[in-house]
């Protein structure tokens, strides 16, 4: 009886598991089908009145853009990102962990972009078995340790959204006004979260001991505002890019203009739909003018990005076999 019996849980714990998982796919399949239908009624329209079809009208919002300034203002920001990127892994992994070198964390981080062409969360689960593997760290505290940083980039995101706002409300579409109301209530859960796990309150609440809380538990207020000050030169980098890139395409934008947009696009990219069809969306919903090179420009940049990230990986590959396995 007692060997069966963890049997028996683990199969009627995994079914439930196994059911939310088919939910999960079968609703993102429904995202990507509107996606995808909303963005051909679009282009449709925009190439009706050109008089093209349109594989004509794509080719034409193509074949305008200066591709070589636009490859190599892509290139140098994915280059940057994959850097910073490294250094906030590799601080928030010292921070709660161990000392670990940013060099020794490069390779890994870059592997796992590979991965994570596929599934954002089995790139960061790469990471967590190479960590275990190369440092000896239990993997429950590079999950610890993974869940802080996605948690962060959340009101990282939803701070240099709402700045934006501020700046640039003017000229945004009314939803956009719901910004600041959804700023104001993720400030009061932070504050509520942070005092949480600091102990502060709530002190019968058993949530903090779990293990895969852990790197909540440890962070101080500091580790939130240094998280955002390692983070933001990307999304700096991001505006700047992303208007210069527009504009090759066509699209009078400024960076007034990217500012606020810019967030709330990287929360729709973080949707897990077949070429950021969830992202491509927001951009042509977001300049109506601009169907077409729209389109263009979300499919891209976005798929760009990703797939050239997965070739720095491809860089470190060997160097990340050989510290995981050994070998030459």
């Amino acid at each position: 009886m007692t060997d069966e019996t963890p049997v028996t849980n683990e199969v009627e714990d995994s079914a439930p598991r196994r059911k939310g998982n088919l939910i999960g796919r079968i609703v993102f399949f429904i995202i990507t089908l509107l996606c995808f239908a909303f963005l051909y009624y679009k282009l449709h329209g925009a190439a009706s009145r050109e008089g093209l079809s349109v594989v004509d009208y794509m080719a034409q919002v193509f074949a305008a853009v200066d591709w070589v300034t636009w490859l190599a203002v892509m290139v140098s920001y994915s280059i940057f990102f994959f850097l910073i990127d490294t250094l906030v892994v590799t601080r928030t992994l010292n921070w709660f962990i161990t000392d670990i070198k940013y060099t020794d964390i490069l390779p890994v981080r870059a592997s796992a972009y590979i991965i994570s062409i596929f599934n954002e969360q089995i790139g960061k689960g790469a990471m967590a078995y190479y960590l275990n593997r190369r440092h000896e760290v239990p993997g429950w505290e590079v999950g610890s340790v993974m869940l802080f940083i996605m948690f962060c980039e959340v009101f990282y995101l939803m701070v240099w959204a709402t700045l934006g706002f501020f700046f640039s409300g003017a000229s945004l579409p009314p939803v956009f006004g719901l910004i600041p109301w959804l700023a104001l209530s993720g400030a009061v859960f932070l504050v509520v979260w942070v005092a949480y796990f600091q102990g502060w309150i709530f002190p019968g609440i058993e949530l903090r001991e779990r293990r895969i809380l852990h790197a909540f538990k440890l962070a101080k207020p500091w580790h939130y505002f240094m998280f955002f000050v390692l983070r933001s030169p990307a999304l700096l980098a991001a505006i700047g890019v992303y208007t210069i890139a527009l504009n090759l395409f066509g699209v009078e934008a400024s960076l007034m203009t990217i500012w606020p947009y810019l967030p709330v696009i990287f929360f729709a990219a973080a949707v897990p739909t077949p070429m950021r069809a969830a992202a491509i969306t927001f951009w042509v919903i977001l300049f109506p003018d601009n169907e077409g090179q729209m389109a263009a420009f979300g499919f891209v940049q976005h798929n760009f990005f990703i797939l050239f990230n997965a070739a720095i990986g491809l860089l470190f590959w060997r160097r990340a076999q050989k510290d995981l396995f050994g070998g030459q």
